[in-house]
């Protein structure tokens, strides 16, 4: 009798235990990590500037943009951004849960102060003070005391300073404001407005092409690190994902590519690719210009115009590509490449005619108070940077006591896209607004050496004076309009 109530005290004592763990598995609440897979969905808050994302004329870009939607893509899940102006801002979103990370090309030493744990440490930039070329360059932190230097409000920059100010140089001074960013400033610099600023490494390569006239006079500061940041009183399962993410070989490559494409050298159009276009004028140009001839007359366009423009994308070859997926001897999209009924990115015929479509249906969207030249020149700009951002400068040139419907006024505002205080009163945001300039220009530049060079051959052959095609001198280039 005894043996039997033990065995039933035993088998009470493991039912127990089974209904106790039983309940604790129920229970058991899902992972931050199991939460996003299951609304299938990856909030990323970040900020809209040159190194993180911004809109052009393929879609959403940025190094930022591209890494981040490549981890959502390993969760399986969609992204979905949420964009702000400044560091307080983003840090908010994760307190409050509205954001699950932080990609906004902060870095650690910059958040450290809020409570947030990091992703592992991707990149490092610096400080580092910028003057104009042809000015006395500072040599250390006590020149800049002879000039004007300015960063923003709240920066880190900002108290890099006064931490400068408070170990080593209390006669240190400078300006802050609220209203301008790093490439405001940079143009202040360049415009003699200010002296000096202080900026991140990464930020002055983006926008060293665009103001060539500065320079970098000295690092200030120690090397600081980047890194995704997520909230602390998440669980450890997103935080541990991202570590997985960048650890794969396959995230190293895509971040060789990221740096290359977004911080490579940016070519320059010079008198030496004046000559090599000539020579593939001559070499490769005849085996497009009936595709070129037949595209012109459906559309309207002059066709060296179009063999022009073929040349800025694509250099007349017909396999090329970019690190943004577009494809071919007129750089369309997918997508674009779809819309435009053309198969086969690749064939050179329905590139030439899909590419030639697409630009005049974005003459055909601008004003009618947009005349010729004009039209044509901005469709171009439009082509390579998108309408949109197109639309936002010619709403700005208006703003400015510009003629939004002259070229010579639009190229003027173009670039202002790439400084905070402008583009943040436009619909698009930040765009890389001297690419379009550039873009039309090396066009224009081209289109007037074919005309050139088509004008000399008519001459020699009406003179009855040929020359042969080695011989034929390049002393001429068209200027600049």
């Amino acid at each position: 009798m005894t043996r039997l109530l033990n065995t039933i005290r035993n088998t009470r004592r493991v039912l127990t235990t089974l209904v106790v763990v039983a309940l604790l598995v129920s229970s058991r609440h899902p992972t931050l990590l199991d939460r996003i897979i299951e609304d299938g969905r990856l909030i990323v808050v970040t900020r809209n500037n040159p190194t993180t994302y911004y809109e052009e004329r393929h879609g959403a870009t940025g190094y930022e943009y591209e890494l981040v939607e490549s981890f959502a893509d390993y969760l399986g899940v969609e992204l979905e951004l949420m964009v702000v102006d400044n560091l307080q801002t983003a840090m908010e979103a994760l307190e409050n849960g509205d954001a699950h990370i932080s990609a906004a090309g902060f870095t650690k030493e910059q958040t450290s102060g809020y409570p947030v744990v990091y992703g592992p440490t991707y990149s490092s930039i610096s400080e580092q003070i910028v003057y104009r070329l042809r000015t006395t360059k500072p040599e250390s932190i006590e020149d800049l005391q002879t000039g004007r230097l300015m960063v923003p409000a709240k920066s880190r920059h900002a108290r890099t300073l006064r931490h400068w100010q408070k170990t080593e140089l209390p006669s240190l001074s400078w300006r802050e404001t609220s209203e301008l960013d790093a490439s405001d400033l940079l143009q202040m610099v360049s415009d003699r407005e200010l002296d000096f600023t202080l900026v991140n490494s990464n930020e002055f390569r983006l926008m060293r092409s665009y103001l060539p006239n500065l320079d970098v006079a000295f690092t200030l500061g120690e090397i600081q690190t980047v890194a995704w940041v997520m909230p602390r009183r998440a669980d450890d399962s997103l935080r541990d994902r991202t570590f997985d993410f960048f650890y794969r070989p396959e995230t190293g490559v895509l971040m060789a590519e990221l740096s290359e494409r977004f911080y490579g050298h940016v070519g320059q159009f010079d008198y030496v690719g004046a000559h090599r276009f000539l020579r593939h004028s001559r070499k490769i140009l005849p085996r497009y210009e009936k595709d070129f001839k037949a595209a012109a007359e459906k559309h309207g366009f002059d066709w060296r115009l179009l063999a022009a423009m073929g040349y800025q994308e694509s250099h007349w070859n017909p396999r090329a590509r970019s690190f943004t997926g577009v494809r071919g001897l007129m750089m369309l999209t997918l997508r674009t490449a779809g819309e435009l009924g053309v198969t086969n990115r690749l064939d050179p015929s329905q590139s030439i005619a899909g590419g030639s479509r697409y630009l005049a249906g974005l003459r055909e969207r601008l004003d009618e108070s947009v005349r010729e030249p004009d039209r044509t020149w901005m469709a171009l700009a439009a082509y390579n940077v998108g309408f949109g951002h197109l639309e936002d400068a010619r709403r700005l040139a208006e703003k400015l006591g510009r003629n939004p419907d002259l070229w010579i006024d639009v190229k003027k505002v173009l670039p202002l896209l790439t400084q905070q205080r402008y583009y943040r009163q436009t619909r698009y945001g930040y765009a890389r607004g001297q690419e379009p300039v550039t873009y039309v220009q090396n066009i224009r530049r081209y289109y007037d050496v074919l005309i050139w060079n088509e004008e000399q051959v008519v001459a020699d052959e009406t003179d009855n004076d040929s020359i042969q095609d080695s011989d034929v001198p390049v002393t001429v280039i068209p200027p600049l309009l």
